[in-house]
């Protein structure tokens, strides 16, 4: 029995003490953590080749095909926005309803930004820890549905920056007025 224990007590610490990329497989066939694992460093590569500036944001958000895509809650898209994105909350991402609001052609191009790109801290663009920024899971759920024409607001901008246009709640617009 003891040695039971201390059998159980020892594959307790190697597991806990094993890199995340050799984690043990998972035990739901739904949930795959290392799947997620082993997506993430192939989509840091094409990420960091996709960061874009305001200026360029803007420039390829003027094209008719071009999506920007909000991935924030509904309640924080309806307080404001950047003028002409659609929401789709991330926590609401699935094969049908991506396909829904992006269409048929996965290589439609999507641009994408969240609230951490904006240095203001204010409603309804409060920032988020930076680790947890919602542009890496949105890039690598994007990715890993299989739409490789994503974008990325690269920049930290003012919410009164004059290239950055708002729609929602008129007290936002209202208070980004000069």
């Amino acid at each position: 029995m003891r040695y039971a224990g201390l059998v159980l007590t020892m594959g307790a610490a190697i597991a806990l003490s094993a890199s995340p990329l050799q984690a043990a497989p998972d035990s739901q066939p739904q949930i795959e953590y290392h799947g997620f694992l082993n997506l993430s460093p192939e989509v840091a590569a094409v990420r960091a080749g996709r960061l874009i500036d305001l200026a360029e944001f803007r420039r390829r958000s003027a094209r008719p095909e071009t999506l920007i895509l909000d991935t924030r809650s509904a309640a924080a898209f309806a307080e404001g926005h950047m003028a002409g994105a659609i929401n789709l909350p991330f926590s609401d991402f699935t094969d049908s309803k991506l396909r829904a609001v992006i269409g048929s052609n996965p290589d439609r191009e999507i641009l994408i930004y969240c609230n951490n790109n904006f240095s203001n801290n204010i409603r309804p663009i409060m920032t988020k820890r930076a680790p947890l920024a919602l542009n890496i899971p949105t890039f690598i759920n994007l990715y890993g549905y299989g739409y490789r024409n994503i974008y990325e607001l690269g920049a930290i901008v003012d919410l009164y920056d004059p290239l950055v246009q708002w729609e929602g709640d008129d007290r936002l617009r209202a208070s980004l007025l000069p």
